[in-house]
């Protein structure tokens, strides 16, 4: 039985308490007027909050700084869905808890939204998981996410879908935009293999042409041992590569150790996985893009 399944059934009988009459338990309200809505992490908050603009109040489930692959629900997490109308979630088993976690929490008006249905998924590197999930790191995939969510808030708020789908047509442009820049700038690179923390970048590369290698697997979880990163320096050598991505959410020691190892700089690329130095999506995306660009030169 996986850990999160154990934590669950503590949670479920805090969730009952939390739930019932007498509770003491505090329970925010979400602001008069707002759609109150729970995304699972950073970049489904983004998402929501670039659709439903002055509309929603849009909170996060899974806390900042906590890496979602380890994320284990907990009743305080569960308290966020008792007053939430939406619960939009990537899915492609990002959040594996998701079902059980919503029928915990018993709230019957509750709609958990897939924003990756429609997505064309990229199988996993996993014997345990069926499908990477990564696809909000795709420009391509995001505006199909951001169009599920779109789609979710009219049904929900169906006299203001019109406005909905104004910002998501306004946001997807935006997205589309920078996606078209860099399927030009990636055009005239001369070199495709790149080198990352974890394997999260998958959809991107599909979008560019590239080719990622990384120390740890879609699902990051212990450490490479000696013949996978002498097999990656290996490789940065064949390939020139100049660059070892680094991510706040996986430890860089490793990733450092074969910069070093190699010659190479360190430099850190985002996830988008929680909140990264206040920037946007479309500011992180632009800074990914643009070094893993610069690095292929």
């Amino acid at each position: 039985m996986k850990l999160w399944r154990i934590a669950l059934a503590c949670v479920l009988c805090t969730a009952a308490l939390l739930t019932g009459c007498g509770s003491s338990a505090p329970e925010s309200q979400p602001p008069a007027g707002k759609i109150p809505v729970v995304a699972s992490f950073d970049a489904m908050k983004e998402f929501t909050e670039a659709v439903g603009g002055d509309r929603v109040a849009v909170t996060t489930l899974i806390p900042a700084g906590t890496e979602p692959h380890d994320f284990q629900p907990t009743p305080h997490n569960l308290k966020s869905l008792l007053h939430a109308r939406l619960f939009i979630c990537n899915g492609l088993g990002m959040e594996p808890w998701a079902d059980e976690v919503t029928a915990a929490v018993g709230n019957e008006s509750l709609i958990t939204v897939d924003a990756s249905r429609g997505v064309d998924a990229i199988p996993a590197d996993s014997r345990r998981e069926r499908f990477d999930p990564h696809c909000w790191l795709s420009l391509e995939a995001a505006q199909t996410e951001v169009q599920n969510i779109a789609d979710a808030l009219a049904g929900a708020d169906p006299d203001h879908a019109d406005y909905y789908q104004k910002n998501a047509a306004a946001y997807k442009e935006e997205l589309r935009s920078l996606l078209e820049e860099y399927r030009a700038k990636f055009q005239s690179v001369p070199g495709r293999h790149f080198v990352t923390g974890h394997a999260a970048f998958a959809y991107l590369c599909r979008d560019y042409g590239l080719i990622q290698d990384s120390v740890a697997p879609v699902f990051a979880g212990g450490e490479p041992g000696p013949q996978q990163l002498a097999r990656l320096a290996d490789l940065c050598r064949e390939y020139g590569v100049k660059t070892i991505f680094v991510e706040e959410m996986v430890s860089p020691r490793v990733s450092e150790t074969l910069a070093r190892e190699v010659g190479a700089d360190a430099e850190t690329i985002y996830t988008m996985e929680s909140a990264e130095e206040g920037a946007s999506y479309t500011d992180r995306m632009r800074d990914n893009l643009e070094k893993i660009y610069r690095s292929l030169q």
